[in-house]
């Protein structure tokens, strides 16, 4: 299948999903991101350089699903970490990834699709010079305040600190990120 007729038929998909759901708004009205943008134009960077933007808010879809666009310039990624009550979804656009999920580890790239249930212990590392993410978490939980949080430190953060701002967002650090060796 290709590129865009995946993207296109499982973001149609989620959101027949999310407009299914019983007691849960729909949308006001559609709305389009541009490229480069962030859904309320606030923009969050991983670890400074790397984009990682909101292009769906769980308030587009009553709580059911946010949509973010990872776009690195790094090879890194985020520490091992767990999602309590978040299933979550990679779709490799561009670049090589090395994905932990569960005890699994494998190499994807554009094109590939990893899924991340909630509960189960995952990362990811950036292995080329540039790379580009399309993931989704449902249902949307509280990673977009996560980024937001993270976003407004003013400094590396310590241990503690992180542990209390991911519990804070339902997910656990348990690891290191994955290395390139």
């Amino acid at each position: 299948m290709q590129r865009r007729t995946f993207l296109a038929s499982s973001l149609a998909t989620t959101s027949l999903l999310a407009q299914a759901a019983p007691g849960k708004p729909a949308p006001a009205k559609p709305f389009t991101v541009k490229a480069g943008e962030a859904r309320f134009g606030v923009h969050t960077p991983f670890q400074g350089v790397n984009a990682n933007d909101l292009k769906v808010s769980g308030k587009d879809t009553g709580g059911m699903l946010a949509v973010f666009e990872y776009m690195g310039h790094q090879k890194v990624g985020p520490p091992l970490h767990v999602h309590t009550d978040q299933d979550e979804l990679f779709y490799v656009v561009e670049g090589e990834y090395r994905f932990q999920v569960g005890k699994e580890t494998f190499t994807v790239k554009a094109g590939d699709t990893v899924f991340g249930p909630r509960n189960m212990p995952h990362t990811w590392i950036q292995l080329t010079d540039v790379g580009k993410l399309l993931y989704q978490v449902q249902p949307a939980g509280k990673l977009e305040d996560f980024f937001l949080v993270m976003n407004e430190l003013k400094g590396p953060p310590t241990e503690a600190l992180i542990q209390r701002i991911h519990a804070d967002h339902g997910m656990t650090v348990l690891g290191p990120p994955l290395s390139l060796t």
